[in-house]
C-alpha cells in the first residue's frame, strides 16, 4: 500500500491509499477520485515532504486535515461507506436478511424501525447503526 497527500482545485488537503502508484495513475484517469470536502473531481498530488521520524520528544508540527479535523475524518469515511455500499431505504431489513440468508457479502445502508433492527439481531443479522444520516434520502 501507499498513501498520497492529494489535493482538490478548492485547496483542499486529504490522504489517499492505493495498492500502488499505478492504482492511483489507473484511479485519476477513470475519474474515480474526488475531494471527501466538497466533491470536486479535480485533485492531484500534493507536495509531500520524505518521511522522516520526528525526535521521540517532539510531536509534529503539521498533520494532514484527514488526521486533523474530526468533521472531515467523518465526511471522508461516510463518502467511502457509500461508494461500497448500496443504499436501500426503508426496504433495508428484508434486504439485509435476504443476503444474510443466501450467504452474501455484499453491504446495504438504509433505514429501519427499532422492531426490525431487534429482529434482525436476534437472527443473527450483522448491522450497526450509522453515525451520519445517508446522503441516499431523498430528504437528506
Amino acid at each position: 500500500m501507499i498513501v498520497y497527500d492529494l489535493v482538490c482545485d478548492a485547496a483542499h488537503r486529504f490522504e489517499a491509499w492505493f495498492g500502488s502508484s499505478s492504482d492511483y495513475e489507473d484511479q485519476l484517469q477513470r475519474g474515480l477520485l474526488s475531494c471527501p470536502l466538497c466533491g470536486s473531481a479535480k485533485v492531484g498530488k500534493a507536495v509531500m515532504a520524505p518521511a522522516v521520524p520526528a525526535k521521540s520528544n517532539q510531536k509534529a508540527a503539521t498533520q494532514s486535515l484527514a488526521t486533523d479535523d474530526a468533521m472531515a475524518r467523518l465526511l471522508m469515511l461516510q463518502r467511502a461507506f457509500e461508494a461500497n455500499s448500496d443504499y436501500v431505504g426503508d426496504r433495508f431489513a428484508a434486504e439485509a436478511r435476504a443476503i444474510h440468508q443466501a450467504g452474501e457479502t455484499r453491504s446495504v445502508h438504509g433505514e429501519a424501525t427499532p422492531e426490525e433492527i431487534r429482529a434482525l439481531r436476534e437472527d443473527g443479522v450483522s448491522l450497526l447503526p450509522l453515525p451520519f444520516r445517508p446522503r441516499g434520502r431523498s430528504d437528506a
